[in-house]
């Protein structure tokens, strides 16, 4: 591999870095991230447990799409 195809392939990456994270940014204004039913959260006391187990699924089915049509 020479560097011209490394330096292409990091270049590709720090793309889409960038629009995930522009993505995110905008999303978390629209959508309700983290409050999907099905994330449990509990509080008693002064102990609270939050654990995003829909929006944990609901991502990793969005990036397995995303990263199979880019694979392609």
């Amino acid at each position: 591999m020479d560097l011209n195809s490394i330096g292409r392939m990091l270049a590709a990456a720090g793309f889409f870095l960038l629009l995930a994270g522009l993505f995110l940014l905008l999303a978390g204004k629209v959508l309700p991230q983290g409050r999907l039913p099905g994330d449990i959260f509990w509080q008693k006391g002064n102990f609270t447990l939050y654990f995003p187990l829909a929006t944990s699924l609901l991502l990793s089915l969005v990036l397995t799409l995303l990263l199979n049509l880019f694979r392609r």
